[in-house]
């Protein structure tokens, strides 16, 4: 039975997760193991990875990597997300990181993400899912990816994530006025409406949102008891609520919302009000929770393919 393995190295966490294939495309875990980071602490205004955040990196690397009970199992591909990705010292993060770990830190541009994200979305719905609109809200960027077959029909990538919105639009330890929330929404609403040919919610679309980001804001609406089917699903109204709600609290106060973790309260308001004008702006009224992304769309496609990458090069070691 063919096995993957990726690692996932992104803002809060290095992630290895190694999965078997089973019939209909299940991916059953056989190890996974997560190394806490906190990159977004040690990036400087420009977006540079500082120097303790490349130790930090290559500690984590060097750790879950040492913690596969079979390190001769299935090659890894290693990938970085687009903390490291977009940061102007992208490239000496990489090489050092290899030096120190052997190691070698791939990296996916936007539009990979999405398409990405979409297989998965469209493994986890099931075949007998028509068309879907796929939303995925990370820290640099958002997905858009949309179509009805195995591969989407389209796909976009923006600068708009919640870690990005933060440090441009919400730094500090005080909870934002009201023209500030506004402005933000207006940004965040015309960078959307310049998007050409933006995926719409029509009738028939199924739309699934793949992000922690979703998933805390449904969680958050589950909890105070405004969302239906536990979490699994978040509405425009139920986001709206949860938006005044962290937005009336400080940063600090965030993490001690339900549904909100305390690594990713800081930016949960700006997840929030992207999520909020991103349904607005694919005129999605809800949205499904899909706990499957990125990670999930690279493991499915290197078992089918187990050793090539989505470009076609060997699987880095």
């Amino acid at each position: 039975m063919r096995q993957a393995g990726v690692l996932d190295v992104g803002c809060h966490s290095a992630l290895l997760t190694v999965v078997r294939g089973r019939p209909g495309a299940v991916l059953e875990p056989v190890f996974s193991r997560k190394v806490r980071l906190r990159l977004h602490e040690t990036l400087d205004h420009k977006g540079r990875l500082e120097r303790a955040g490349v130790k930090s990196v290559e500690r984590a690397v060097a750790e879950a990597v040492a913690a596969n009970p079979r390190p001769r199992g299935p090659e890894v591909f290693a990938f970085a997300t687009s903390v490291i990705r977009d940061a102007p010292n992208r490239d000496a993060i990489i090489a050092q990181v290899a030096r120190a770990t052997g190691t070698h830190l791939r990296v996916l541009t936007g539009e990979e993400e999405a398409r990405l994200a979409y297989v998965a979305a469209r493994q986890w719905a099931g075949p007998t899912a028509g068309r879907l609109l796929v939303l995925d809200i990370g820290g640099g960027t958002v997905e858009i990816a949309s179509g009805t077959k195995n591969q989407p029909r389209s796909v976009h990538s923006l600068p708009l994530g919640a870690r990005r919105i933060t440090r441009d639009w919400l730094p500090g330890t005080s909870a934002p006025s009201r023209r500030r929330l506004v402005e933000i929404r207006e940004y965040l609403r015309q960078s959307l409406e310049a998007v050409p040919d933006l995926p719409l919610a029509e009738p028939g679309v199924r739309v699934l949102a793949c992000s922690k980001t979703f998933e805390q804001l449904a969680r958050l609406a589950a909890a105070r008891g405004k969302a239906p089917r536990a979490g699994q699903q978040l509405t425009l109204p139920h986001l709206r609520s949860g938006v005044a709600l962290l937005a009336g609290a400080k940063p600090a106060r965030r993490g001690k919302l339900p549904g909100i973790s305390r690594h990713r309260a800081e930016q949960s308001l700006a997840g929030a009000l992207i999520a909020q004008t991103l349904m607005e702006a694919c005129g999605a009224k809800s949205v499904e929770i899909c706990p499957w992304s990125t990670r999930e769309g690279l493991l499915l496609e290197h078992l089918r393919a187990p050793h090539t990458t989505t470009d076609g090069s060997r699987l880095a070691g």
